[in-house]
């Protein structure tokens, strides 16, 4: 099982140093991914901004969405050739875009977007991007990202199988990816699809000596809306390496692929302590 680590664009204050310093210590470190998070309505840094700029300054370290709500980016071809630039500027092979409709109201109406229609705009752009990626539109540049679908429902299982590379499951731990994995490969195979999809799964965690209380503030913050949800993610959070090692374990026997682990600081040191708990 391969361990990546967020990005901490999604965590309030994020800055240069949490991008740039950030990206640089986690290939140095031999984390997997760097990973990014996506709201609008929130004071985060936007997903692919961030990515473009960790991109920049990396090498060999993937670069991922995880998720990015495709519909707030309605305009498939500009979304398209932002990802097809990503790529451009970090090189190929390294840019893997998890995409999902989103569930936030609030930020579909600062997007101009109709909530109640993103399922289908969704399904018109995982059908439109790769014709752009493959240069049968003229939109260019040419790309190939990797494209992992998110989330649990079922027609978001039936999405991962129609039009995408893996699936990335989201915040639902362990026992949320290994609840849902058969069903995702069960409608793998009912599409004729070669091969087992890929599977990415994300957890939170804090370390050091503000761990306890930079996971309450953050994710407190990023997930107030969410009422009992927050609360269960702060208390499952680990907040030391042998609780960080335990949630990997059961993350591994899962059979997941890849665990993107999301910060709940800015503090580059941050990436240091979770690189000496795991890798």
């Amino acid at each position: 099982m391969d361990i990546g680590i967020g990005l901490p664009n999604a965590v309030r204050g994020a800055d240069r140093a949490g991008i740039v310093e950030w990206a640089i210590r986690a290939e140095r470190a031999g984390f997997s991914t760097l990973g990014t998070i996506d709201r609008i309505v929130f004071a985060n840094l936007e997903s692919l901004v961030a990515l473009a700029a960790a991109g920049a300054v990396t090498e060999r370290i993937g670069l991922a969405t995880d998720i990015l709500i495709a519909p707030l980016r309605a305009n498939t071809a500009l979304l398209a050739k932002q990802a097809a630039s990503i790529e451009a500027i970090a090189g190929p092979g390294r840019l893997t875009l998890g995409l999902a409709v989103g569930g936030r109201e609030d930020d579909f109406a600062a997007g101009g977007v109709d909530f109640h229609r993103r399922g289908r705009i969704f399904e018109r752009q995982l059908g439109e991007l790769r014709s752009h990626w493959d240069g049968e539109t003229g939109v260019g540049p040419e790309a190939s990202p990797a494209l992992l679908v998110g989330g649990t429902s079922d027609a978001a299982v039936r999405r991962v199988a129609r039009h995408g590379d893996g699936w990335t499951s989201g915040g639902g731990g362990p026992d949320g990816f290994a609840r849902v994995l058969p069903q995702v490969l069960e409608a793998w195979q009912a599409e004729g699809r070669e091969g087992r999809p890929r599977t990415q799964a994300l957890c939170y965690f804090g370390l050091g000596p503000s761990a306890a209380e930079n996971v309450q503030r953050a994710l407190g913050d990023y997930y107030g809306f969410a009422g009992p949800y927050a609360e269960s993610l702060i208390a499952s959070a680990p907040k030391d390496e042998g609780a960080m090692r335990d949630l990997l374990a059961r993350f591994e026997q899962t059979g997941v692929d890849e665990v993107v682990c999301f910060p709940t600081s800015t503090d580059p040191e941050q990436v240091d302590l979770l690189a000496s708990a795991v890798l």
